[in-house]
Parts: C-alpha cells; sequence; structure tokens
C-alpha cells in the first residue's frame, strides 16, 4: 500500500474497464483520483466505490476529444486537490475496418478520440504537472495494435501506432526541458473490458478466437493492465520514460 501516496491523478475513460480498474488500483495505493469521462452515471458509481474503500475521488465530464474539457479538468484537478502528478490518457474507441471500408468521417473520429485526446491529455496534463516542483508521469494507452499490423483495423491502427511515436517525442521534449515529467506508452493485449465484449457479441466462438491469439491461454483482466500503470505512476519507474509496457500474454511475442 501507499506507492503513490499523496499524488494526484487524473484517469480518462475511468468509468468502465480499464480505466475504473487504473482509478481504483491507484486510490488504493494513495493517491487522490480524477475519475474523468463522458458516462457520468458510471464516473460516479466509480467514484462512490472509490470512496466506499476509503479513497479519494471527484468524477469530472471529459470528452477527450475536446480542448476546452482537457483545461477544465486540469484545473479542476488543481483547485479540488491542490496538484497534479499523474495523468492516464485511456479514453479510446474499438473501430473495425480495412483500409478500403473505413470512411473517413470514421477515420477521422477515431484519431479525435485515440490519438487527439491522447495529444490533448499529454499537452495540458505537463502544463498541469509543472505547477509544482515534484514531477510526474504520464501514461499513455497505446495497445499491441500500435506495435503490430491488422489488415481490419486500419484506423485503430493509424491511432495506437500514433500514441506509440507520440509519447516518445513528448517523453524526449519533457526530458530535455529539464521538467522531471516522465512519458511511457502501454500496449495491452485483449483484455476482457467492455469494450472487448462489444467485438465478440456475446459470440462464445468469437469470444475463444481472441483467447487463442494469446500464448499464455486466456484473456487479459482490467486489473493486469492497471498494475502496470501503477508502476509506471510511481517512483519506482523513476528512470523510465519513453519506454514501452507490452502486457500482452505472449501475443506479440510470436
Amino acid at each position: 500500500m501507499g506507492r503513490v501516496q499523496g499524488k494526484v491523478a487524473i484517469v480518462s475513460g475511468a468509468a468502465l474497464g480499464i480505466g475504473k480498474a487504473t482509478a481504483q488500483l491507484l486510490a488504493q495505493e494513495g493517491a487522490s483520483v480524477v475519475v474523468g469521462d463522458i458516462n457520468k452515471e458510471e464516473g460516479e458509481k466509480t467514484v462512490s466505490e472509490i470512496e466506499g474503500e476509503g479513497g479519494k475521488a471527484q468524477f469530472f465530464t471529459l470528452d477527450v476529444s475536446k480542448e476546452e474539457d482537457w483545461k477544465a479538468v486540469v484545473e479542476a484537478a488543481l483547485a479540488t486537490f491542490g496538484r497534479l502528478d499523474i495523468v492516464v490518457n485511456n479514453a479510446g474507441i474499438a473501430y473495425s475496418g480495412t483500409v478500403e471500408s473505413t470512411s473517413l468521417e470514421a477515420w477521422r473520429r477515431v484519431q479525435s478520440i485515440n490519438l487527439d485526446g491522447v495529444f490533448l491529455g499529454t499537452k495540458y496534463g505537463i502544463e498541469g504537472i509543472r505547477k509544482h516542483a515534484g514531477g510526474g508521469s504520464i501514461i499513455n494507452l497505446s495497445s499491441i495494435e500500435g506495435l503490430i499490423g491488422d489488415p481490419e483495423l486500419a484506423a485503430y491502427n493509424a491511432s495506437k501506432g500514433g500514441v506509440r511515436i507520440f509519447t516518445k517525442s513528448s517523453a524526449l521534449h519533457c526530458a530535455k526541458a529539464g521538467y522531471n515529467i516522465r512519458v511511457n506508452s502501454v500496449h495491452p493485449g485483449y483484455i476482457w473490458t467492455p469494450m472487448v465484449e462489444g467485438l465478440t457479441q456475446e459470440d462464445e466462438a468469437a469470444r475463444q478466437r481472441l483467447v487463442d491469439l494469446h500464448p499464455i491461454g486466456h484473456l487479459g483482466a482490467p486489473e493486469d493492465i492497471a498494475y502496470g500503470i501503477l508502476y509506471l505512476a510511481s517512483d519506482e519507474s523513476k528512470f523510465v520514460t519513453g519506454s514501452e509496457l507490452v502486457i500482452d500474454g505472449g501475443y506479440t511475442a510470436q
């Protein structure tokens, strides 16, 4: 306990799935957490569960594709908790489509959330963290699909690949500027979240096909990713920046 004691974190997409597990774990380990999401009902449930376990959290509506929302959430974190140490850019959407079948409208929607949202969260996260001298950590959720290609995931591949290399650029900028802010990306395999459940549409054969992609023999759970994020958020990873943490059950080892 206490691995991020006294720190303040913003977690986007924290109403469900990996974001929720991350917000809960950071709170359990001593952080005050800003739960950001467009899903107010589930976001407030996340806050209630954190508070029910003795943690500190506050919900704020956050559409990660909107610059004004990011400005407001960072300002709210500073006003509510007095500082900002950690930003977890987790919010994202899935979209299936080849380069030929994907419309420009769909392409732009995926990029606006999965890539623009990470850009904005990093940009304003840096600004918020710099308001105190202690430095901090920004963790950007990419994917195994940011490392390898899939013919059916043209827009998603582009967005997650963009997150990967953008993270490195941001990490180098912060390091060379002397900000003491680390920026890293996390690359999950298929995790059993509402988003992945939606892909399988309660089709057990489809779920098994996803399982079979992972040599470890099962899908990941949200907490599997949350523990990796916790490490990157904590001072245990003080020498880690511009790196890729792959948590994928062996998927990309093949």
